[in-house]
């Protein structure tokens, strides 16, 4: 079977933040069978829909990256029970102008960490209700919501925990079994 890229971001900002780190930890246990790049979402500006037709680069490198991957791999913390502004930023951007949604008919996965219990549940949910207008594939399962984030991943960065890192492991490979199953519907459909 053909080999799957993957874009991954992460809806934060911080240079030291756990998604970033879960992201590290999702390259590092990619199947032999796909390849992740990670795109960094720092200096991509606020959308402005006086300024859609005409993108910033950071933007038009954003969504030819989204384009040019087979599926897509978000990352989310959760702020205020819901999405950081600078992922929905980053969706709106993406998805616009009308017409031009570089997400449309992408499969995509979520995970998210948090130092709480909920683990960015509220977060993954509210981004999945996104994916509906987006007209994206989610995967259902494995829910990856890593709870105590400051417990499961080290000071330097890394994932130690290991239950984190097989559920990781297995969203990838449910991602990628996915993208092969979406990418023939749409190729006999």
């Amino acid at each position: 079977m053909k080999e799957i890229s993957i874009l991954g971001f992460a809806g934060s900002l911080r240079k030291d933040s756990y998604n970033k780190a879960i992201l590290r930890a999702a390259v590092e246990l990619i199947p032999k069978n796909a390849v992740i790049e990670i795109f960094d979402l720092e200096g991509l500006p606020l959308f402005n829909q006086d300024l859609e037709n005409q993108p910033h680069e950071k933007l038009s490198e954003f969504k030819s990256k989204i384009r040019a991957s087979d599926a897509l791999l978000i990352a989310t913390p959760e702020y205020n029970y819901s999405i950081p502004g600078v992922l929905k930023n980053a969706i709106d951007s993406a998805s616009r102008p009308y017409g031009d949604n570089a997400l449309e008919g992408k499969p995509v996965a979520v995970m998210g960490a948090a130092i709480g219990t909920i683990g960015t549940a509220r977060a993954q949910y509210h981004l999945r209700q996104c994916f509906v207008f987006l007209n994206m594939y989610p995967v259902n399962r494995p829910e990856v919501m890593v709870t105590f984030a400051q417990e499961k991943i080290d000071p330097s960065g890394q994932v130690t925990d290991q239950t984190t890192r097989e559920k990781i492991k297995e969203l990838l490979e449910s991602l990628i079994a996915w993208t092969h199953i979406v990418t023939r519907s749409k190729n006999t459909g």
